[in-house]
């Protein structure tokens, strides 16, 4: 009887050609047609690097497939389609053999520990040695004065000229200005508003002017005030990219300022010499003494750094005191570019309050809390597994049609049989093809599946016991207990007005992905109304 065996196939970026994992499919039917494997399913993942698992759903999919049984073996045209990463690779190859299963890579045969081992550690240092090709790269661009990548405000790239770059001088003159209002005393907050009033041109990506995009962060260097390009300097190497092992996403880190590599191009000068330096003067960073740095890691509320707006999500800050004292709350985003599209503003002990009553009442039973996670997370694991099947399907009934059109014209253009006959059949397979990517861009987006790890539960768990423990005695239980608790298990609060006149409608979502618990009734506290405010899980990130 023929093994069941499944093919695996992928290519790394959308710079690559798409009909790779059809060369690779093609590659390994004709492997399994010669040694009698029986092909049951094909899985891919285009455009994914191997680095990281993560976003590789078709290879998560043949990994949740394997623990069913449903195949006996995975053909691959070599061991780095799997992974280029020697723990991912010897990982996939543990789970595989324990469930019974080998790999096959069709020039090297079944794999083995030793194979494995030695092709994670060439995968692994082939992507090493291709990333610093790439830097050597860009340092040589750099030395010659070209741009190493990316668009700085007031600059555009030369279409004629790889590596160089065109003023722009609308947006230069919206550089000057900002230098010249900042050497004259204006603040970033108020350069930005008057900038954003005056529909000012905006920095590529951002929606709004904001005080972040003029000052920048001294660390790394960012911010339009601190771009020395505008001087006539290009700088390159401020950041490093890498890759978080537990996530798959690339963050950036600050390099020291000895590693920044620093070239003249006097041409894309556009703020005078001595203006410039003027503003770095002013700008420079102040030494914090000690005192100064411990206030900066302590809340100074229960909620600091947790408010959102619900009108546009930005953070929310302290507007000052009414008459009678009391602390009031506006969206950030409104006070430094007035670009909110619904602002408001709210009594910040009512919010406060508003926030421990949710806990209270969410608080009181932790452990069906806890249950309930479990619960929604095998739930959504199912669902994520079929709505990637389905869309799979989809995706290669697409593949398969273009490349059956691109076939008919090539028997069309050379002559190849009848030609009436064929450009019956390719308008035939072109409207077929039309109707399967319309079906296609109309399912939704696959669903990550997210497993929580036991040991985060249970952290998990620790943590609402405790905070349930000090909500239930706030006074005994101590301010920076519950903050630092709070902080632990909720990611952010979104503040918004409810439908009645004087409602405050808040959610909290808490910091566990897949975390979700229960909406609850409306409640009134000393007239602040409670709706929806369930824990509900945040759009990114653990």
């Amino acid at each position: 009887m023929s093994r069941r065996a499944v093919c695996y196939s992928r290519f790394s970026t959308d710079l690559q050609n798409e009909r790779s994992i059809e060369d690779q499919e093609a590659l390994v039917r004709r492997y399994c047609q010669l040694h009698d494997l029986k092909l049951v399913e094909l899985y891919s993942d285009a455009a994914q690097s191997g680095a990281s698992l993560f976003g590789r759903e078709g290879l998560l999919e043949l990994l949740s497939d394997a623990k069913a049984a449903k195949f006996d073996c995975v053909v691959v045209e070599e061991l780095d389609r799997l992974s280029r990463d020697m723990e991912d690779l010897a990982g996939i190859h543990k789970r595989l053999t324990f469930a019974g299963i080998d790999i096959i890579a069709v020039h090297e045969g079944t794999a083995s520990t030793v194979t494995v081992g030695l092709r994670g550690l060439v995968g692994q240092l082939y992507r090493e040695d291709n990333s610093r090709k790439v830097r050597r790269g860009l340092q040589g661009l750099v030395r010659e004065g070209r741009s190493a990548g990316g668009k700085p405000y007031g600059y555009k790239a030369d279409p004629a000229n790889k590596g160089r770059l065109l003023l722009m001088e609308e947006e230069a003159a919206v550089v000057r200005r900002i230098f010249e209002d900042y050497a004259a005393g204006k603040s970033p907050r108020s350069i930005a508003r008057e900038l954003q009033i005056e529909h000012a041109p905006v920095p590529r990506g951002g929606a709004s002017w904001s005080a972040n995009t003029i000052y920048g962060w001294a660390v790394r260097g960012s911010g339009i005030l601190r771009n020395h390009l505008y001087a006539g300097q290009l700088v390159w190497n401020k950041v490093r990219m890498v890759k978080d092992p537990d996530t798959g996403r690339r963050v950036s880190r600050p390099n020291p300022p000895s590693e920044w590599q620093i070239t003249d191009v006097p041409e894309y000068q556009i703020v005078p010499t001595e203006l410039f330096d003027r503003v770095q003067e002013m700008i420079a960073p102040r030494a914090r003494t000690r005192k100064e740095v411990g206030s900066m890691r302590r809340p100074v509320r229960l909620l600091s750094g947790l408010l959102r707006c619900g009108s546009c999500g930005a953070g929310m800050s302290t507007k000052g005191k009414d008459k009678s004292g009391r602390y009031r709350i506006e969206c950030s985003r409104q006070r430094d570019t007035g670009s909110c599209p619904n602002p408001q503003t709210f009594y910040l002990d009512r919010v406060e309050q508003a926030v421990v009553n949710v806990l209270r009442k969410e608080l009181k039973h932790p452990k069906l809390l806890v249950e309930y996670v479990q619960a929604y997370n095998e739930a959504r694991v199912e669902y994520a597994s079929k709505l990637q099947k389905k869309r799979s399907v989809l995706e290669k009934r697409v593949r398969d049609l273009d490349a059956e059109c691109e076939r008919l014209i090539s028997f069309i253009a050379k002559g190849v049989g009848n030609t009436d006959r064929l450009g019956a059949q390719y308008q035939l397979r072109c409207d077929e093809l039309d109707a399967a990517k319309l079906e296609l861009s109309r399912e939704p987006e696959p669903l990550t599946a997210v497993t929580l790890h036991p040991a985060a539960l249970k952290a998990y768990a620790e943590d609402l016991e405790r905070l349930s423990e000090a909500m239930n005695s706030r006074l005994s239980a101590g301010y920076t207990e519950i903050s630092r608790l709070l902080r632990e298990l909720v990611h952010s609060v979104v503040v918004r007005r409810g439908k009645e006149p004087g409602e405050i409608e808040i959610t909290l979502n808490g910091k566990l992905r897949s975390l979700l618990a229960q909406p609850l009734v409306k409640s009134g506290v000393g007239g602040v109304v409670v709706a929806a405010g369930g824990i509900e899980p945040p759009t990114y990130g653990l």
